[in-house]
């Protein structure tokens, strides 16, 4: 049976934009677009007579601004959002994916139809979004109060490893996991965020805000100590190198097996060499299957794999990979993953 029509709503201050994001997804198959706005005003009053399933939102308008319109959407009619906005507006992306959003496209200043790399990303996460579960912002619409630090010795080896891998949905849901995490953890978090460059260092610093351990974008030959957070570079993939008791950051560039970047499988087939049966994989919301192979490894060293569960995942795809591959240790919704991980970290010194 084919899949219902998806009906799209475009909203962007630029009548180009406006025609050129239509341009694209009128060429998805079982896509229209339904409608177009030139501001949220506009765009609310569209949501009640063009009764779209997606919207693509510009956040920078006039009248009424993105992140109004998300606040007032997300409230009384929600549903999933994409937005797409400039390399330049890095925090405003951030702020709009609290608010709800469910993800997110850079986009040059002038968008031209023919742009291949933007029709190709646009069409990849319009179809991911077909199948969206939950919509409603991770914290209400605020950014997670700034947590304060609590120093510890310096380069402490860690004594496990927390490999994180997440997609579509997966930015708020790491703001809920880093936020909840203890000051002491015993481990460091690696995190394997499918994200464009020029936004992770940006993403680890509002993160870091947000947690009492310290987050960081990761860099070539970083040591690794307890309490720390690395975030990999945007469209680069992440590995770990040496021993368990020295271990350090490879940071490689995309290759032709890599489907997707930064690559959860790379991180946790290192992790797994490394850290061996301390190794705890974490396979957050996300389309498509990135983590899987990754968790096959993790298994094969006696290691530990948590995957969000279906009730809280934005898209189930990559959850859903690991459970039907019979890898998932457990399968937890969101707001219990930063409190499982803390227990999976302690039970490896009984």
């Amino acid at each position: 049976m084919n899949e219902p029509e998806l009906k799209v709503l475009v909203v962007d201050d630029s009548a180009m934009n406006r025609r050129s994001l239509s341009d694209m997804l009128g060429k998805i198959d079982g896509v229209r677009v339904v409608a177009r706005a030139a501001n949220g005003e506009e765009a609310l009053r569209l949501v009640h007579s063009a009764e779209p399933d997606l919207i693509t939102l510009d956040l920078e308008m006039p009248r009424m601004d993105g992140f109004t319109f998300l606040r007032i959407l997300m409230a009384k009619a929600p549903r999933p959002v994409l937005v797409i906005s400039s390399y330049a507006q890095k925090e405003n992306v951030f702020k709009a994916l609290e608010l709800g959003a469910a993800d997110f496209i850079a986009k040059p200043d002038v968008l031209a139809p023919t742009d291949e790399h933007i029709k190709n990303e646009l069409t990849q996460k319009v179809l991911a979004l077909r199948a969206v579960r939950r919509v409603k912002p991770a914290f209400a619409g605020s950014a997670p109060p700034a947590l304060p630090k609590v120093p510890s010795p310096p380069h402490s080896v860690p004594r496990a490893a927390v490999v994180i891998a997440a997609s579509t949905g997966g930015p708020s849901a790491l703001m809920e996991i880093m936020s909840g995490l203890p000051a002491d953890l015993r481990a460091v978090v690696l995190v394997a965020q499918h994200m464009p460059d020029k936004f992770t260092r940006t993403f680890s610093e509002r993160l870091d805000r947000g947690s009492r351990l310290r987050v960081r974008e990761a860099e070539e030959g970083d040591k690794l100590a307890a309490g720390d957070v690395l975030v990999c570079p945007g469209m680069k993939s992440m590995e770990l190198r040496g021993t368990m008791m020295d271990p350090t950051i490879a940071i490689v560039p995309r290759t032709d097996e890599d489907r997707f970047v930064p690559s959860g499988d790379r991180l946790f087939r290192s992790a797994a060499t490394i850290f061996r049966r301390r190794v705890i994989a974490v396979v957050l919301t996300g389309m498509a299957d990135d983590g899987t192979e990754g968790c096959k490894a993790v298994k094969a060293e006696g290691g530990r794999v948590l995957v969000e569960s279906e009730e809280t995942s934005v898209v189930f795809g990559m959850p859903r990979s690991v459970i039907e591959a019979k890898l998932a240790d457990r399968i937890l919704p969101l707001h219990q993953i930063a409190s499982a991980i803390a227990e999976e970290v302690r039970a490896l010194d009984r």
